[in-house]
């Protein structure tokens, strides 16, 4: 089978069949080239979702991925971008294993196709030469046989006529010999270009032709078999990489069979449990005789007996936090300031008593009112307002739950003693170099280590001494040391610092109208939330409304956090009543407002905002 003896006489079809071979493949270079971009654009868009998932350093995000399934999320993020790797390997093999080596085929293949293309058409001129020639000859052989025919018909007729002259009869006589002598001379070169023609043509058709179409017909041949072996490269560049995306999805199945429920359970218990009990049942109040407020560990205060608060260990105490009632809600009761006004500078009035004044004006409230004062009160703005400034909470971690309070600290212990073992190691490294100088003098001067070393000393010490600090606060809450006394939080210069802080300032002890306090200022029960729940709370919130003035008896230094300083014989407003704890809540303007002790002012409550004031709460209940 060839193309030279089969299709000798097809050169225009073979010439616009190979032409079609080539659009072919470069048609087929093409779709490699847009499957490479679909695999880049793919690969760019897979990696561009694990990025756009993967937790932000420093965010709450990164505390979420502690879960064994938020893991495994992570784990999937991760093999994704791996997955998409291996499509950017395919696009990057199929480019330069197909693409690349096909482009220049194609342009060597262009290049041979002409040359023999060129050998043909040549071939083909040289035997239409040839033939024209043969027909050149053959008409002059033609020509020149009739011009002798003609010749001797005019001598035959000369001569048969007897009126002519031998002289006419002899000329036409030598005419006539004349043309058969160019006939036979046109006869002899037409057979000699018939007998060229006739060798040139069998050549022309067994020879040359053939030779450039077997030529052509390999060509052709090589480029198919070039096109089935990029098609092979095409499956085997996915064949490579399947083993590889094989392990992304097993690693990905990997990490979804290693989720365990119970963990995730145990870690929510761990990062929210407060170390509180429930709270007890609520003591049956009679209101059929006196009011006789009985306190006990399930009511809403804690006993104090003689007024002594009893040591508590763990921070765990009843009543303590109620899990029914909102956050703002029990922040309220918890705003006033943590300590017993003081009382006045003179005992001119009946409430100025150490262990908690009352108002003149007003009688202590039944313990109903303090619940529904507890359960439908607004939280004050002012101490959440120093959460959106990013007020700091206390170094103890006291504004915590206990369970959340001893994870904190434990982790602070852990941070300082990998502090000191850094600083430690970096000691030994410059004892070491100071010993290696102290021998080689030449290398460095031996002195010159010995500042570095005293701070690191410095360093060191001072750490330790915070890690006994944490340590001594962790024992406390795990109930292995007693609980520090208030006196003793002075002594040690914490107690400023937590007045001072915004965060404490809102978990603050309140006493009950008996003296005995509800909270402890080691067992506080405050919420740590971001600033941002309660923006949109608190930039809408109005002011309380006035329920009536008062005139300062004696001049009152607010130094605590919600405490407001009063002169003497100042008139101020009142936005809420002594709710038997000895503080009476005033207004100076709109930015300044806080407590003061109710027996430092002499109220004045206007009956009708009082009422109105009354109604409000009701309504909100």
């Amino acid at each position: 089978m060839s193309w030279g003896t089969e299709l000798w006489d097809q050169f225009d079809n073979l010439e616009k069949h190979t032409q079609w071979g080539i659009d072919v493949l470069e048609k087929y270079i093409k779709f490699v080239k847009e499957r490479t971009e679909i695999e880049l654009n793919y690969a760019k868009q897979l990696r561009n979702l694990s990025k756009k998932y993967q937790p932000k350093k420093n965010s709450k995000e990164e505390e979420e991925y502690r879960y064994t399934s938020t893991r495994a999320f992570l784990a999937t993020l991760n093999e994704m971008n791996d997955y998409a790797g291996q499509h950017e390997v395919i696009s990057e093999n199929m480019t330069s294993l197909i693409t690349g080596e096909l482009t220049r085929y194609v342009q060597e293949l262009k290049q041979e196709r002409k040359s023999h293309f060129h050998d043909g058409r040549k071939a083909q001129q040289h035997i239409e030469t040839c033939w024209k020639q043969l027909e050149a000859s053959k008409r002059r052989f033609e020509r020149d046989c009739k011009e002798a025919d003609r010749a001797q018909q005019y001598f035959e007729k000369m001569d048969a006529d007897i009126n002519v002259t031998k002289a006419d009869v002899e000329k036409a006589r030598q005419q006539a010999q004349l043309r058969h002598q160019m006939a036979e001379d046109s006869k002899a070169e037409y057979s000699s270009t018939l007998q060229k023609f006739n060798s040139e043509q069998h050549d022309h058709y067994y020879t040359h032709i053939p030779n450039i179409f077997q030529k052509i017909q390999e060509m052709e041949e090589r480029r198919i078999v070039r096109i089935g072996e990029s098609m092979k490269t095409f499956a085997e560049v996915d064949r490579q990489v399947i083993p590889i995306i094989g392990k992304c999805l097993d690693e990905i199945t990997k990490a979804a069979e290693s989720i365990d429920h119970k963990n995730d359970s145990q870690l929510v218990i761990e990062a929210f449990k407060s170390g509180f009990e429930p709270p007890g049942d609520i003591d049956f109040e009679d209101f059929t005789q006196p009011m006789k407020r009985t306190v006990s560990e399930s009511s809403l205060s804690n006993s104090r007996g003689d007024g002594k608060s009893e040591p508590k260990f763990g921070g765990k105490s009843k009543g303590k936090l109620w899990p029914f009632i909102k956050k703002n809600k029990l922040m309220s009761l918890l705003t006033s300031p943590h300590q017993p006004p003081p009382p006045p500078p003179a005992s001119a009035s009946p409430s100025a008593v150490p262990n908690g004044p009352q108002s003149p004006k007003q009688q202590k409230e039944p313990l109903s009112h303090r619940f529904n004062e507890f359960m439908t009160s607004k939280p004050k703005i002012h101490c959440f307002r120093s959460l959106k400034r990013g007020g700091a909470g206390p170094e103890d971690f006291s504004n915590l739950p206990p369970e959340q309070r001893r994870k904190k600290l434990q982790q602070k212990v852990d941070e300082l003693n990998k502090d000191i073992q850094k600083e430690m190691d970096q000691r030994d490294a410059l004892t070491k170099m100071k010993d290696v100088y102290i021998k080689n003098p030449q290398m460095g001067d031996a002195a010159s280590v010995d500042h570095r070393l005293a701070e690191l000393g410095q360093n060191i010490e001072k750490l330790r001494l915070e890690v006994q600090k944490f340590e001594g606060w962790l024992a406390e809450v795990e109930g292995r040391l007693p609980m520090r006394t208030e006196q003793a939080r002075r002594q040690s210069g914490l107690y400023e610092a937590q007045n001072t802080s915004a965060v404490n300032s809102c978990a603050q002890d309140r006493e009950s109208p008996d003296g005995s306090y509800t909270e402890e200022q080691s067992q506080e029960t405050e919420m740590k939330v971001p600033a941002t729940d309660f923006d949109d709370e608190f930039d809408d919130e109005e002011p309380l409304p006035t329920i009536g003035t008062c005139k300062a008896l004696y001049t009152f230094e607010g130094q605590n956090e919600g405490t407001i300083s009063v002169a003497e014989g100042e008139m101020l407003y009142v936005i809420e009543e002594d709710k038997g704890d000895g503080w009476t809540r005033i207004r100076r303007n709109e930015d300044e407002e806080g407590y003061v002790p109710t027996s430092y002012v002499e109220v004045y409550l206007d009956k009708n905002a009082k009422d109105e004031y009354k109604s409000l709460q009701k309504i909100s209940e």
